[in-house]
């Protein structure tokens, strides 16, 4: 699919609550200058949440009005989405799309970290186990631009933003000679 001409690409790292979205875009947006959305902050934010589940512990995403309040930021370009999944976002968005994985063992221990039990502790280890978010990503968007990353260690931290500059790099590259 062909995007809008934008001076920089718009990326979404996505994958399982856990997997190390949030340190990989932070690391990433320190690195390259483009600007982190992350896309829970900006709900709370920007209201778009509505009411609380019980069972999962956590608010109601209001898609649309989210989707609405960053449509013209996207259009512009130079931006890094986080968000634990991704078949919300319109495909026109994205010039690439990274999925996080972790193993389950290490999925489990940073979860239970942060408080998670229960159904939404369960739900989220069978989430990562089923690939569920790569299969999302792969349904949503053009094959050739989701990309599966492994997320164990700090060294495959490292090498994930190394791989993703040297991709951004090359997108510079290719827009700037044509």
């Amino acid at each position: 699919m062909q995007h809008p001409k934008r001076a920089a690409p718009n990326i979404l790292i996505t994958g399982t609550p856990g997997v190390g979205k949030s340190t990989l875009c932070e690391k990433l947006s320190e690195t390259t200058g483009l600007k982190w959305l992350e896309i829970s902050k900006i709900a709370k934010e920007n209201n778009c949440l509505e009411e609380y589940d019980e069972e999962y512990q956590c608010c109601v995403l209001d898609e649309d009005k989210l989707l609405d309040g960053l449509e013209e930021v996207m259009s512009c370009g130079g931006n890094i989405v986080d968000y634990h999944c991704c078949d919300l976002f319109p495909e026109r968005w994205f010039d690439i799309v990274f999925v996080l994985r972790t193993d389950n063992t290490t999925l489990y221990d940073r979860l239970v970290g942060r408080g998670y039990s229960g159904k939404k502790l369960e739900d989220n280890i069978q989430c990562e186990i089923f690939q569920t978010i790569l299969e999302e990503a792969r349904a949503s968007y053009a094959t050739e631009i989701v990309h599966e990353l492994s997320s164990h260690t700090p060294e495959e931290l490292e090498s994930n933003l190394q791989r993703i500059c040297l991709w951004l790099q090359q997108w510079f590259n290719d827009t700037n000679n044509q």
